[in-house]
Order: structure tokens, then C-alpha cells, then sequence
């Protein structure tokens, strides 16, 4: 999705508080049946997410510190959404790109808190065709 170097990928995580080695990267984009794959911790995942929105956006000195949150999908969703400044239409456009169709109050369930009664779980599949239309749109 992001054509990143595995270096600019260090440089992000470090951006959003934490700290990995282009060994440690490069063991992360292995294909899982690769010799040397590595799966990405969630806190990994977490400080590149909140890295990522610094390097799109920039630093907020107005504001506290990103949280570490658990990478739902929910949460991936809502900071690719705040990184890459994407509105609902945006969203509802990569997806229709990508074969589903989707409304914006489908789309704005994905963004209510875990426990609202309009909440909605963002599913695998769903996000994998965001990211599919992102990756059409979107290189950093």
C-alpha cells in the first residue's frame, strides 16, 4: 500500500513513539511462507499507524500524545482515514472501485465507538478492499 523505503518505514514508527530496525522491517514484509517472516506486533502496528499520521499531517504540539491502541480493523480504518485527510466519500469511492457497494451510514457506523448501538465491526474483507482502492489512489 505505502511505497515506503524500509528506512522512511523506521523513520515512521519512530515518528509515533517506537522503535524498529530495518532488519526487524524487512523481516515484517516477508510473505508469511518466506524464510526469516516476522509478524509485525501490534504495537508496532500501532506506533506506525500514529507515526504515519505525523509524517501525513505533522506534529500537533496542541495535543497530547497519540494513544498505543489495539490495531482493529476499526482503528486501522479510522487512522488511514485521519492520515491521508479522507472524507466519507473518499472512502465509500475506493470501495465501489473495489466491487462493494456502501453507504455513508454503513461507513460511519465503522467510526462509532466500540459499544454504541449503531457501531459496526469492520470486517478482513472489508478492509482489505479499502486498501486496495487506497493503494490506487493514495503513494506516500
Amino acid at each position: 500500500m505505502i511505497k515506503a523505503s524500509e528506512l522512511k518505514l523506521v523513520e515512521i514508527i519512530k515518528m509515533g513513539g517506537g522503535f524498529a530496525t530495518l532488519e526487524n522491517i524487512n523481516s515484517y514484509l516477508k510473505k508469511e511462507d518466506e524464510e526469516g517472516f516476522l509478524e509485525c506486533p501490534q504495537d508496532c502496528l500501532s506506533q506506525f499507524l500514529n507515526g504515519l499520521i505525523i509524517f501525513k499531517r505533522g506534529k500537533d504540539e496542541t495535543r497530547p500524545p497519540m494513544p498505543l491502541e489495539l490495531p482493529t480493523n476499526n482503528v486501522v480504518l479510522k487512522k488511514l482515514r485521519v492520515a491521508f485527510e479522507l472524507k466519507d466519500d473518499d472512502i465509500i469511492i475506493f470501495l465501489e472501485q473495489a466491487g462493494q457497494k456502501v453507504s455513508k451510514a454503513e461507513i460511519s457506523a465503522l467510526f462509532r465507538k466500540a459499544g454504541h448501538q449503531n457501531y459496526r465491526e469492520c470486517g478482513d474483507q472489508f478492509l482489505r478492499q479499502f486498501l486496495k482502492g487506497l493503494t490506487n489512489k493514495i503513494r506516500i
